[in-house]
């Protein structure tokens, strides 16, 4: 093999290395191919097949490359959808729970409703109501679940239910909530049930 020849079997030898990111060694690299017969292949018939060699390479990589990339694509697509599946869940077995417990927070509103009544209950026995219904605001809240019992704001359709009106001369305060006679309940932004209030109506 003369001087040329080696030349560009060495051209030949880093390119398949550097396409399969082999750390090229000091020493030169000496590849003797040959034929069936074991006789050593003529030099262009050894770069013709070490170049079709280094397609095929180049080729198989970029398949393993995009199935990689395909398969992470799908993991990630589903992760996201059992995440979506698991969320909905929760929140269908949350909302079940609390329409469960409605009508022991509604108790609880009403017995503690008319303070003058609430305030000549023995103390003790009082703090321990406050206590339990406390306790079940903070199981609420854990589940993301929050009361909608605030007056002096907007009223709101998609958040009330209007069952009366109350006259006022203010009229900053036209259309806005006067009292919430049951509290509504919310789990993010979906409505459990809406409050029942009473909206304060501005007349001259």
């Amino acid at each position: 093999m003369n001087t040329n020849d080696e030349d560009t079997t060495k051209d030949v030898d880093q390119e398949i290395l550097e396409a399969l990111h082999v750390d090229i060694p000091e020493q030169d690299l000496v590849y003797e191919e040959s034929n069936e017969d074991g006789d050593a292949l003529p030099t262009k018939d050894v770069v013709k097949k070490l170049r079709a060699d280094l397609k095929l390479t180049r080729k198989e990589k970029e398949e393993y490359l995009t199935g990689w990339q395909r398969a992470k694509a799908d993991y990630v697509n589903l992760q996201k959808s059992e995440g979506e599946k698991y969320k909905e869940l929760r929140t269908h077995v949350t909302t079940a729970m609390i329409e469960d417990l409605l009508p022991v927070l509604d108790s609880f509103d009403m017995a503690m409703g008319n303070k003058e009544a609430w305030e000549k209950v023995d103390a003790n026995w009082r703090n321990g109501i406050e206590y339990i219904r406390s306790q079940f605001y903070r199981v609420l809240e854990d589940n993301n679940v929050a009361p909608i019992n605030q007056t002096g704001i907007k009223f709101d359709p998609n958040l009330h239910e209007s069952i009366s009106t109350a006259e006022t001369s203010d009229e900053s305060k036209d259309h806005t909530i006067s009292s919430v006679t049951q509290s509504g309940y919310k789990i993010g932004e979906k409505i459990i049930r809406p409050a029942r209030v009473v909206v304060f109506e501005y007349r001259k």
